[in-house]
């Protein structure tokens, strides 16, 4: 599986952005999708994620009522709008897909990543 992130940019704070993380290649073998952020000099930290099938959805307390995560089973696209934006999310954004079924919020159980796409919130 191949993933591609995308979106990313300079926003204002109480901005919005979409980022989106195209899947390509043996997409079928994954059956969550995940973002996760790394801010300079802190460890990467789950965002969001949403299963392929029923779409079900997580979110870390911090982006709860801010972010939407979605999917789109046929072009094989997962997307999260994020609103309300704070300095606080300024971060690397790491789109990841997860073989297993059962979702997680631990970066170690997503076995396929991105390349990131950077987000800066300005003050």
């Amino acid at each position: 599986v191949q993933l591609q992130a995308s979106g990313g940019g300079l926003v204002q704070a109480g901005g919005s952005l979409r980022l989106s993380c195209a899947a390509s290649g043996r997409t079928f073998s994954s059956h969550v999708m995940g973002w996760f952020r790394q801010a300079p000099g802190k460890e990467r930290e789950f965002v969001a994620h949403i299963t392929w099938s029923a779409g079900s959805t997580n979110y870390a307390d911090s982006v709860k009522g801010r972010f939407t995560i979605s999917r789109d089973n046929v072009k094989n696209m997962v997307y999260l709008q994020m609103n309300s934006l704070k300095p606080e999310d300024t971060a690397v954004y790491y789109c990841a897909a997860r073989r297993v079924y059962y979702s997680s919020t631990y970066s170690l159980d997503y076995d396929y990543w991105g390349q990131g796409t950077l987000v800066t919130v300005s003050s």
